[in-house]
């Protein structure tokens, strides 16, 4: 029996004051009109109706909308949990009141370092100020709070120092997602992909505060892909629990699914949102087993990674149904090996392209 989706990713916008190497936004993208805060309301009540119990507003950098307040809003008076996810930083205290007031019930804030230099580096803007701002903001607000820092190969080693911030800032919760090589991150592995010394050093002293901050602070360590052995189940399987709308409105198992060659997904309003839950061609086309190939067929994980992440087998081998190359078993994982290879090897900062497409040293 096919499930329903619990939590809805609404982007937003794919606009942002940042310039972050590792975005992971579309690397292109048509630039079509935004949905209006009409279409969005429906969406949120057709979601909910079908079963979903969260929405995460996300984008690009969501405070863009000048409709936040009434989508939370919105979203608020049919029972939608609503996070923002943002950079915070073109907020003000008065429109964090305003947005709390609406409804909003969590804040995931993204940081780039513990020092500001670097922070503000990795960002591409002067922002590292104004996020520990908002972050003041946010608990004095008593809204709950979750810190997510991407890591990477400039900032791992900074983790002792990433988790007693985000003590001193009150987070509840920590994300200390290591990157996935997606979007601007995969034209920026050669980059970031840490060393698996760095790596499993972090993972020591994330384990380490998660023991001690128990019942405290809640800290999630993403290990990546590229130094897992084995897929993840991606979004929880393609197509199982969670739905992506892009800001020009595609209906989207994952981020990213619109940039695999020969699906088709289909607009929000276009029909009724089930119908497209269950019967379109995007979402069905890697659900079950029948599209794996006999690697993932015949393998015990199966039912607990769903075949790895569609976008990542295609963009690393240029095969939509080839095996997960993350995946040990896989017969292009020497692909992922080369590139840990690389990352071993490199001692010298290389350039970074940024999302405005812009190189920078």
């Amino acid at each position: 029996m096919l499930e329903r989706p619990y939590t809805l990713t609404a982007e937003l916008t794919y606009r942002c004051p940042l310039h972050c190497a590792y975005c992971s936004n579309p690397v292109s993208y048509d630039d079509r009109p935004a949905l209006d805060t009409e279409h969005w309301c429906r969406l949120f009540a057709e979601a909910e109706a079908i079963g979903v119990m969260q929405v995460n507003l996300t984008g690009g950098e969501p405070l863009l909308r000048s409709d936040l307040e009434r989508l939370i809003g919105h979203a608020h008076r049919l029972g939608l949990y609503t996070n923002l996810i943002t950079s915070g930083v073109p907020l003000s205290r008065r429109r964090l009141a305003r947005l709390r007031a609406s409804g909003l019930d969590a804040v995931q804030l993204s940081l780039q370092s513990t020092d500001q230099v670097l922070a503000d580096r990795i960002a591409g803007v002067v922002a590292h100020q104004k996020k520990l701002a908002v972050a003041r903001w946010t608990h004095a607000l008593r809204i709950p709070m979750t810190a997510n820092i991407v890591l990477h190969r400039d900032n791992i080693e900074q983790i002792h120092d990433i988790i007693a911030l985000a003590e001193a800032l009150h987070a509840e919760r920590l994300e200390l997602a290591n990157t996935q090589y997606l979007g601007w991150a995969f034209v920026n592995r050669h980059a970031l992909l840490p060393t698996h010394a760095q790596l499993e050093q972090a993972k020591l002293i994330a384990q380490a505060a998660r023991e001690r901050l128990r019942g405290r602070m809640e800290i999630l360590f993403v290990t990546p892909d590229y130094y897992g052995g084995v897929p993840r189940a991606c979004m929880d399987g393609w197509g199982r629990r969670h739905l992506v709308v892009s800001p020009d409105g595609l209906v989207l198992p994952c981020h990213l699914a619109h940039t695999l060659p020969g699906l088709t997904f289909e607009r929000a309003g276009a029909r009724p949102l089930l119908d497209i839950w269950e019967q379109s061609e995007g979402f069905n086309r890697f659900r079950g087993e029948a599209w794996m190939p006999d690697t993932c067929r015949s393998c015990a994980y199966r039912t607990v990674d769903f075949g790895g992440c569609r976008c990542q087998a295609f963009h690393v081998t240029g095969h939509l149904e080839a095996v997960d190359p993350v995946c040990r078993w896989s017969p292009d994982h020497h692909l992922i090996q080369t590139a840990r290879h690389a990352a071993e090897q490199r001692t010298e900062r290389v350039p970074l392209w940024r999302r405005d497409l812009q190189m920078v040293p």
